[in-house]
């Protein structure tokens, strides 16, 4: 059933246009029967807005709200069922069709039941309809709002940082206005979604809200040699933890010419992944708790609180998605840092197997409510005691590991025979005193001489 015109302005509808599809918009080039099953994902997820006459990169073509049309879709949303009350209105050239969130949950139309996954509407099984709707929490944490927390409470530069990972350009849109685009607030107050994600000061609001990031000496949690604690919005959370298992992990670096190739132990997009996946499902209403980055000798384990949710199985991991902060994923989706068609189990499982990895391995720990993601290091990376480097960590590149300096030298030489002391050290990541005395011994041995003065001369590499 149709309604009157929605509250939507032609502001909104532009701005919504520029952010793109999401959890609560979706894009269509023109009206087809088919619209019913976004209708559908929308009452089954928050609600949203279908727009008509906008093509999927947000290209508008234009579509006209005629009476035909009214009763088309006024038959479309009568025959879901249960019925579903939408909003029409002409926007500019665009049609706007408002979808609120259901109250009567599972909705379904004709060619079954449908939900949101980030910016896509998809079809769900039997196992994932069970599933979405067994807990049947009535008002999720990152819905919820804190009491005192205002919009003067929001950082502009924790906006600026998002939309520039989103691609996003919001001009001098207010706000409140770009908050409520994203459903991350109301109309007077934002969301903990928005507080996790853009707060000028999140432990004030949300004391819990932290990442701890540990690196231990052996293969169990007695002896902690680095430790950092996250307490900054989930971006900033997600950043500083891919950086400290960066540091914390031992790389391998091929060299071809002028270009290298760092090549880490773990796959980077794999723990990415793992970080993103932590701090999207964690269960934010378990006080006392955080995400944690663990480093060992042997694994990187990523633990977040808050275990499967009802009725879901180790054994689905990879086949089945259900989002336990829809509108934390929308976000993280919309940085383009997660799946938006929820294979990122099985996208690790993959990546892993290609670097010749173990698979990762998946763990819950009931009643406490833990989920635990581990992650075998490379045994072939490791160094030999003794072997130059071996106290090296990632971060600190082996100059000697895979061939003799000398000879890395001698290569760099051949391709660009101007090249200085300082910009050879660079790209071997040497110290450029060590550079200067490898190039001391190959003139010695008659391997290497300088043609010209210091300045202006170039080097030949001889035979």
């Amino acid at each position: 059933m149709t309604g009157t015109r929605p509250d939507i302005t032609a502001e909104q509808v532009k701005l919504l246009i520029r952010e793109g599809e999401g959890l609560t918009v979706e894009f269509k080039e023109r009206y087809t029967p088919r619209i019913d099953e976004d209708i559908v994902a929308f009452a089954n997820a928050k609600g949203g807005t279908l727009l008509l006459g906008v093509r999927d990169g947000g290209t508008i073509v234009g579509e006209r709200l005629t009476n035909d049309l009214k009763a088309k879709i006024n038959s479309l949303t009568r025959n879901c069922k249960p019925s579903i009350s939408v909003s029409l209105a002409q926007v500019g050239e665009v049609v706007a069709i408002v979808v609120p969130e259901g109250t009567e949950k599972p909705y379904s139309c004709g060619s079954g039941y449908y939900r949101r996954l980030d910016g896509n509407t998809q079809k769900m099984s039997h196992d994932e309809l069970r599933i979405m709707f067994a807990e049947n929490e009535p008002l999720p944490f990152e819905e919820k709002t804190v009491k005192g927390f205002t919009f003067d409470d929001i950082s502009k530069a924790k906006i600026s940082a998002f939309t520039k990972e989103a691609g996003i350009r919001i001009g001098r849109t207010a706000v409140p206005d770009f908050l409520r685009s994203l459903n991350v607030a109301d109309a007077t107050r934002v969301k903990n979604a928005g507080i996790l994600f853009f707060a000028k000061d999140i432990y004030q609001h949300l004391h819990h809200v932290e990442a701890t990031l540990l690196a231990f000496k052996g293969t169990d949690r007695l002896h902690i040699y680095d430790r950092r604690d996250v307490r900054d919005d989930l971006l900033t959370q997600h950043r500083e933890a891919v950086a400290f298992l960066q540091k914390h992990l031992n790389i391998r670096t091929e060299i071809k010419g002028f270009d290298r190739k760092d090549i880490y132990e773990i796959p980077l997009e794999v723990l990415r992944e793992a970080v993103v996946n932590a701090l999207m499902h964690r269960d934010y209403s378990i006080r006392g708790t955080q995400v944690t980055v663990e480093v060992y000798d042997d694994r990187v384990e990523i633990v977040n609180p808050g275990g499967l949710p009802k009725g879901l199985s180790a054994r689905d991991l990879g086949t089945v998605s259900i989002r336990r902060n829809e509108i934390v994923a929308d976000l993280f989706s919309r940085m383009h840092m997660v799946e938006r068609t929820g294979m990122g189990i099985r996208k690790m499982r993959t990546a892993m197997l290609a670097s010749g990895l173990q698979e990762p391995v998946f763990e819950t720990a009931e009643p406490e409510g833990f989920f635990r993601a581990i992650f075998r290091r490379s045994a072939k990376f490791a160094l030999k005691e003794g072997e130059p480097g071996s106290e090296k960590r990632f971060g600190e590149k082996f100059g000697e590991g895979s061939e003799k300096s000398s000879e890395k030298i001698l290569s760099l030489l051949r391709e660009r025979n101007t090249v200085s002391a300082r910009e050879i050290a660079e790209v071997l990541s040497l110290t450029s005193r060590a550079v200067e005395k490898q190039i001391a011994a190959l003139k010695a041995t008659g391997r290497l001489r300088r043609v010209g003065p210091a300045k202006g001369g170039h080097w030949e590499v001889l035979r």
